[in-house]
C-alpha cells in the first residue's frame, strides 16, 4: 500500500489508517478522492475478503456511490444482487 490512503483527506478525523475497520473503510469509500478509490480497488482486486467487506458496507451504509462500488466489486467477480435496494440517507 502506498501512502495515498494513509494521507487521504477522507481520514481528516483519524490519526491513522486502519483498513480492518469497517468505519474507516466506509469513510474512504464515501469521502475519498479518485486516487484513494484507485488504491482501494487495487487492494480489493487482490483480496476477496476486502471485496466482501466493501459489498457489505455498500449494502448497509448510505454511501454517495454505493452503486459504483457494487459494480466495481462485480467486475472483480463478486456476486451482486441488483434487486436489493441500497440504503438511503434520510438525514438527521
Amino acid at each position: 500500500m502506498s501512502g495515498t490512503l494513509a494521507s487521504s483527506a477522507a481520514l481528516w478525523n483519524r490519526d491513522r489508517l486502519d483498513l480492518s475497520s469497517d468505519e474507516i473503510l466506509a469513510q474512504i469509500l464515501d469521502h475519498g478522492d479518485l486516487a484513494d478509490w484507485r488504491e482501494v480497488f487495487a487492494l480489493a482486486s487482490r483480496g476477496p475478503g476486502l471485496r466482501r467487506r466493501i459489498v457489505a458496507i455498500a449494502r448497509r451504509v448510505p454511501l454517495a456511490y454505493a452503486g459504483f462500488w457494487l459494480a466495481a466489486m462485480a467486475s472483480l467477480g463478486e456476486a451482486i444482487d441488483w434487486a436489493t435496494p441500497l440504503p438511503e440517507d434520510e438525514g438527521i
